[in-house]
């Protein structure tokens, strides 16, 4: 009986997957279909009608973006009951189900990570960010570092190795600098006071994890912290970041000024875009992340008079870039890991949640910022974690120096971390007003 049973479900699922694939292959005869122009338009239709949905409901856009990416994903149990023959895979950068072409998308979504930063940049000329430069570089060192220690601790604690451990503490230990300026943005509140320290302490943050990236493979592989190579990495990110505030200020924004008085927008949008590129290749070249050589063009950018143009000629392209890349993180979500570490997961996110706000909170209290400032930066950078996370873990798994299951584990913890995040900056809007009254009181 129960072969029998078997022998129907999958004669179910048979059938499914013949009636799906011969469906797409009438609507679009022409195209191969595990090809990533298959995957965008799936991204984009069923983007755009989630995304309508929750725009609808009153929840931010970013939510909308993660649950699109959760209906299409390779590891959607959705598709992978109907498209058996895909299944899921441990190898998520392959394709599986409705979307064929992981590596594609991560592609595209790298993309989105770029200009996304490059826009952001454009609403902060060099003044705004020499003001906060060393306060930045104070508050963001303890909060990072804090969080590190404690997750380690509660990672032993849970029973993980000495090196999942590690890994795991310095992955939870830097917010994900796409997802923060994404909801600032949605919110309106991109050029807040606090708003333009907490992007102060995600750049500082985005160098620091280039230097754990490099730390924690040497640990692995040597046994020991290679230090000159620490050094080298904080003497590039300081010559790359004074050399644009020196040099680069001089240069780029009166040629982009030359540009645009041509009054040809579409040279105008490429030259911009080339500047954005061009420095993200830079920082790429010298071994930093590309989101902070495209933040630093987009400072230089703002330095020009044409700056509201350029950034209202990138943003269309921005918008779509971005949606590809919140929807590939989403489609990352491997929802099944849920039952298996549902404790672990809970654990470390009220963890590295509730001592990301309280290191950053000390640290802003130790430069003596303002009070509301003080808790809504540190409510802004609590929880959201992401790209660098999930790149320090995969470093770490491709040399063999952590358990696999971190992998999915950290991939769980993002998706989580990405939608709790816009309702902590919302409770800080209720918090910080009541603090006032009680002042006054």
């Amino acid at each position: 009986m129960d072969d029998f049973a078997l022998q129907i479900d999958s004669e179910i699922h048979n059938s499914l997957n013949n009636t799906l694939s011969s469906l797409v292959e009438q609507i679009t005869p022409e195209l191969p279909h595990t090809t990533f122009v298959t995957d965008l338009a799936f991204i984009m239709i069923i983007g755009a009608v989630v995304t309508l949905a929750f725009f609808k409901i009153r929840q931010p856009l970013i939510i909308g973006y993660l649950f699109a990416g959760m209906l299409l994903g390779p590891l959607s149990p959705l598709w992978s009951w109907m498209l058996p023959d895909g299944g899921p895979t441990s190898d998520i950068l392959g394709g599986v189900g409705i979307l064929s072409d992981m590596s594609a998308l991560n592609l595209f979504s790298e993309i989105g990570v770029i200009l996304l930063l490059f826009v952001i940049g454009i609403e902060f000329p060099y003044q705004k960010i020499r003001s906060i430069g060393r306060i930045a570089i104070g508050v963001g060192t303890i909060g990072l570092f804090s969080t590190l220690g404690v997750v380690f601790y509660a990672a032993s604690a849970l029973g993980m190795n000495f090196m999942d451990s590690l890994f795991i503490g310095a992955a939870l230990s830097i917010s994900s600098t796409a997802i923060i300026v994404k909801v600032l943005e949605e919110m309106g509140k991109i050029k807040k006071e606090s708003s333009i320290l907490v992007l102060g302490i995600l750049i500082v943050e985005d160098v620091i994890a280039v230097i754990l990236i490099s730390s924690l493979q040497s640990i692995a592989l040597v046994g020991s912290v290679s230090v000159e190579s620490v050094v080298i990495v904080v003497l590039v990110a300081t010559g790359l970041i004074v050399g644009t505030f020196t040099i680069g200020t001089r240069i780029i924004p009166p040629l982009i000024d030359r540009v645009a008085a041509s009054e040809h927008r579409e040279i105008l949008l490429l030259s911009v875009l080339g500047v954005c590129f061009g420095y993200a290749l830079l920082a790429n070249i010298v071994g930093l992340s590309v989101a902070i050589g495209a933040f630093l063009a987009g400072v230089l950018v703002a330095e020009s008079k044409s700056s509201e143009v350029s950034k209202l000629l990138a943003s269309p392209i921005k918008d779509m870039f971005v949606a590809v890349f919140f929807i590939s993180v989403g489609a990352l979500m491997d929802v099944s890991q849920l039952r298996d570490y549902f404790f672990v997961i809970i654990i470390l996110i009220v963890v590295a949640t509730g001592m990301k706000f309280g290191g950053n909170l000390i640290g802003n209290f130790i430069f003596r910022q303002k009070r509301a400032k003080s808790i809504r930066s540190a409510f802004t950078l609590a929880s959201p974690r992401g790209e660098f996370s999930i790149v320090i873990i995969k470093a770490g798994v491709d040399i063999g120096a952590v358990s696999t299951f971190l992998f999915p584990l950290i991939g769980v913890i993002s998706i989580i971390t990405a939608f709790i995040s816009p309702f902590l900056i919302k409770a800080s809007d209720k918090i910080v007003p009541m603090l006032k009254e009680k002042e006054h009181e």
